[in-house]
């Protein structure tokens, strides 16, 4: 496996917009991956998506560490962890997944968490990834956060749109890896309020030279949208693994005018988990946390505060 380390470092980082976190690294062998650890109590495990990084957290680590421990790792070849090339063939989902449960497994054995009790927070891949982490350690999480994601197959009459489905197409992909295409598509189409050019320069940060940036067309290119792509009875045994948590506190935090998560995908996480706390956010697009940040990191806040108190009932 060839690799090599972050594109900045993490002084680098905390000189960043609303990033003052002192961050850790786990390694995986030949590899090591960079997460938050910030403040005590029951963990809330946060996993992002593409082609974001834990920056993407900073609000609602702020907004909940003086209550809870706030976890949120950088997935291998993303944010500040390092650059480890993934063989042809694999989906980055699956391998993602294992990724975060030896980074789990390390932080109950090494690092005091509990092996119970733990409230994940997904966003776009993050979905299937901590799904599946979650779905390969039974037991560990009992409170669920959705925000913009699926994790089950598209349903029916969804369509991709148009720009991130040309990136399935190999040369289209390679000019997008040349041109890091990826990271300013989803500024561009992403959040619905204009970002601060400091906080649009933070979410670029990790991926400006081309080597920094190996899986980000790849994430693009693995999204299943039918019985012909490799990935699509991945996203069958993610969605029968959602029955584990229609008897479990879930928050759904949605930004309505996402194009890539639409109103279909709204409608089958509702029909999944119909007895979820569903908060719809019309103004907010696909970086539902940039958009709404403080009123999310609010609903969020009441949610765990209210679960937290029918869990000691």
């Amino acid at each position: 496996m060839t690799h090599h380390g972050p594109p900045l470092s993490a002084e680098q980082a905390r000189r960043l917009p609303d990033y003052p976190f002192q961050g850790h690294w786990f390694g995986h062998g030949a590899w090591h991956q960079h997460y938050l650890d910030e403040g005590r109590g029951a963990p809330v495990l946060m996993v992002h998506g593409n082609p974001t990084w834990s920056y993407m957290w900073r609000h609602l680590v702020l907004g909940l560490r003086g209550r809870y421990r706030c976890i949120a790792p950088d997935l291998r070849g993303m944010g500040l962890s390092d650059r480890a090339r993934d063989r042809d063939g694999q989906l980055l989902a699956e391998i993602r997944a294992r990724d975060l449960g030896r980074l789990v497994d390390h932080l109950i054995a090494e690092r005091g968490a509990p092996t119970r009790g733990w409230t994940l927070v997904v966003h776009d891949w993050g979905g299937p990834v901590g799904m599946w982490w979650s779905h390969l350690h039974p037991g560990v999480v009992d409170r669920l956060v959705v925000l913009n994601t699926a994790a089950f197959p598209m349903p029916p009459g969804y369509r991709l749109p148009w720009g991130t489905h040309a990136l399935r197409r190999r040369g289209v992909g390679r000019f997008a890896h040349a041109s890091n295409a990826v990271a300013h598509m989803a500024l561009r189409q992403g959040p619905r309020r204009p970002l601060p050019q400091a906080v649009r320069d933070a979410y670029l940060a990790p991926y400006r030279r081309q080597r920094d940036r190996p899986a980000l067309v790849r994430w693009a290119q693995d999204i299943p949208l039918g019985p012909a792509d490799a990935g699509w009875p991945h996203a069958q045994r993610l969605g029968e693994a959602l029955v584990t948590f229609t008897q479990l506190p879930v928050f759904i935090g949605w930004g309505m005018r996402d194009p890539l998560y639409d109103d279909l995908v709204l409608a089958e996480w509702t029909r999944r988990l119909p007895r979820a706390s569903l908060h719809l956010y019309p103004y907010a697009g696909h970086y539902v946390l940039e958009d709404m940040a403080w009123q999310l990191v609010e609903d969020i806040r009441d949610f765990l505060a209210v679960t937290d108190r029918g869990q000691r009932g």
